[in-house]
């Protein structure tokens, strides 16, 4: 059906910031992203995508592919796999343009290849594929694109003090003058996810404000101060963290 597009978090505020951005599904049933401008930049700028998904059709008519597109479609993003473009509209034509970005980084690349070149399948194929590619997103590490990405939306400094690296080993990496080491591709992975869940309710300053609230649910610590040196995404900690971000989606009280 033209026009609907499953709410994240439909009429509710989720960052407890002036600058935060609101998911509200609004009076004709179209969710839309409301992103704020800040002084100096945009809101979205190279590497990553400016996303308002305003309306939907097939497979995305149906809420629970709707559901799962997205959020397929903000972790791609918060990983750096899609160009710079405006997303408006998701459609099968939409979803293949998305699917051959995400080929490109050699992620979960049979899965999505298989799924761009044919036809609409049945609601319950198509949600598994997307739950597929999903996981395959989920475990694939992508630092050359997840780096720009990442200070893009955290900035170098807050990066810098969620990896546990210092500026300079920042730098380097992220210029390519020395390779990623691992542990921190890893941890660097683990961000560019959360991150992907947050996206759905803060704008870039909610999300460095996100990292560094005190969470009663932490024992009144913030996230940064969970994710203490050489943490693993599944430690305790950090999963309690992760927790956190894919919750905001249903909840305003994370």
């Amino acid at each position: 059906m033209e026009g609907y597009v499953v709410s994240l978090a439909a009429n509710r505020v989720v960052c407890d910031v002036e600058s935060m951005e609101q998911t509200v599904l609004d009076p004709s049933g179209v969710l839309r992203r409301h992103l704020t401008q800040h002084a100096g930049r945009g809101y979205h700028s190279d590497p990553m995508a400016n996303i308002r998904i305003q309306s939907a059709e097939r497979p995305f008519d149906d809420p629970d592919t709707a559901r799962l597109g997205v959020a397929v479609l903000m972790r791609a993003d918060a990983m750096g796999l899609l160009p710079p473009r405006e997303i408006h509209h998701l459609d099968l034509a939409e979803w293949r343009r998305i699917a051959d970005d995400i080929s490109k980084a050699g992620v979960g690349q049979a899965i999505v290849v298989a799924s761009a070149v044919t036809a609409v399948p049945g609601s319950t194929r198509f949600r598994t594929m997307l739950r597929d590619v999903n996981e395959a997103l989920d475990a694939s590490p992508v630092p050359a694109s997840e780096w720009p990405a990442m200070q893009q939306a955290l900035g170098a400094d807050l990066l810098a003090r969620l990896l546990q690296i210092s500026p300079v080993s920042l730098r380097r990496y992220r210029s390519g003058a020395r390779t990623t080491p691992d542990p921190v591709a890893v941890r660097l992975h683990a961000l560019a996810l959360m991150v992907g869940d947050l996206a759905g309710a803060c704008n870039d300053a909610g999300v460095r404000r996100w990292f560094v609230r005190p969470r009663t649910v932490l024992d009144n610590r913030a996230p940064v101060d969970v994710l203490v040196p050489g943490w693993g995404p599944d430690d305790t900690g950090p999963r309690q963290v992760r927790s956190l971000a894919s919750a905001l989606a249903a909840s305003p009280a994370t």
